[in-house]
């Protein structure tokens, strides 16, 4: 397939896996430049004779990358297991899936799909495979660090509604933490009495008010967590065996 044009790495992914679900048993996606050794895909197969449907490729260890590029990907699937994404850490787009992974895979209809957490949202028996990368022999790769973060960012935006809820929990404390801070500026106002004239009229509104937007920037944030999770129209179950 050629695409009209550069859509994205996951788009042009999903693009292949899409044509040719009904025509194979099984997909393997590997990289181009074919860094990842291709003879682990023997491994991959004989997963997926034993009964696996998503057979993950994982690299050893990342002893081919320079120091930044190591640093940037450990970063990557740090962030995305804190924000409660699930994926497998260095496991990028190296993957076998057999027809009817793919055939659920064609179930998601979101526009923008992040697959390494797809991959494992089908509930399909996964297994993974350990293999070595080599060496880069020509050209660079077109990860940089901006594309790192843009994937870290679309990860998190596809699958994780813990920056909404992390919103909701800060306004809710910063919510008590007024309403303390209230009081103690009453209480101070009362019985201490040396207070500057208007200080108490100008701060416990500051402290109410933005404890109050705070608190519902946060219940805001909830619902729309439940709009995006809505709105994505994601299969509400796949099913794996049917009983005739």
């Amino acid at each position: 397939m050629k695409l009209s044009k550069n859509f994205g790495h996951q788009a042009a992914l999903l693009a292949g896996l899409s044509e040719v679900t009904k025509h194979c048993d099984a997909a393997i996606s590997i990289d181009a430049d074919l860094q990842q050794d291709p003879l682990a895909i023997r491994d991959f197969v004989i997963e997926l004779r034993k009964g696996a449907d998503v057979v993950l490729g994982v690299r050893r260890d990342r002893g081919t990358d320079g120091w930044l590029k190591k640093q940037t990907a450990l970063g990557f699937y740090a962030l995305m297991l804190i924000m409660g994404v699930n994926i497998i850490p260095n496991h990028a787009d190296y993957r076998l899936l057999s027809k009817r992974a793919l055939e659920a895979l064609a179930l998601f209809p979101e526009p923008s799909i992040f697959l390494r957490a797809t991959c494992l949202h089908l509930g399909f028996r996964v297994r993974t495979v350990l293999f070595d990368v080599s060496e880069r022999q020509y050209g660079q790769t077109k990860y940089s660090l901006t594309k790192m973060l843009r994937l870290a960012l679309h990860g998190i935006t596809s699958f994780s509604v813990v920056p909404l809820r992390i919103v909701a929990i800060i306004g809710f404390v910063i919510f008590l933490s007024s309403l303390g801070m209230g009081g103690y500026v009453i209480w101070h106002s009362l019985y201490v009495g040396d207070t500057i004239p208007g200080w108490a009229s100008i701060t416990l509104p500051i402290y109410f008010i933005g404890g109050v937007q705070l608190l519902c920037l946060g219940v805001v944030g909830e619902y729309v967590g439940q709009i995006y999770k809505t709105v994505k129209n994601r299969p509400r179950w796949i099913c794996e065996h049917k009983l005739d």
